[in-house]
């Protein structure tokens, strides 16, 4: 069931018409997750797991694929602003392993640099959240961030 491809686009060619996607920003301790709508143009925050075993956060993450006709993942990839990949990268890269293993949808990463960085700016300035606040909100609106990329970048394509 292993699915990880190269690219987005090569994701997308997978995919069933009305099938969404799901956005993962994997960290040690939380995942956050985004849904697309069934067109694939707008990202949503859905929900932020915390991590526990990963046989119960796979059947949490299985549940909610096929709860949201989930056809693909795209999970962002921690890559260093150099370009280089180091052991965040190595982490993501075995958890989308694993968990390959047990959903069967296809998988993209998507370059996640300063993703992160740029939702914690937006919920200070233009949210205006306090610090808890953004604690709580932070993994799932950088996974929307990181899928609304991949969606952007997939309707720029069709374009060209």
């Amino acid at each position: 069931m292993e699915r990880i491809e190269g690219s987005v686009r090569d994701l997308e060619a997978r995919l069933e018409p009305g099938q969404r996607l799901l956005g993962l920003d994997v960290g040690a301790k939380t995942i956050g997750l985004a849904l697309s709508d069934v067109t694939r143009t707008v990202a949503t925050p859905y929900e932020t797991l915390r991590r526990t075993r990963f046989a119960a956060d796979a059947g949490r993450l299985r549940g909610i694929i096929d709860d949201h006709d989930v056809g693909g993942l795209v999970i962002g990839l921690p890559v260093s602003m150099d370009g280089t990949e180091g052991p965040r990268c190595q982490s993501v890269r075995q958890f989308a392993a694993n968990l390959g293993k047990v959903v069967d949808v296809a998988m993209a990463f998507w370059d996640e640099r300063l993703s992160t960085a740029a939702v914690e700016r937006m919920l200070v300035r233009e949210a205006d959240l306090s610090r808890r606040r953004r604690a709580q909100v932070v993994d799932k609106a950088a996974a929307a961030y990181i899928l609304q990329g991949a969606l952007d970048a997939l309707k720029a394509a069709d374009r060209t």
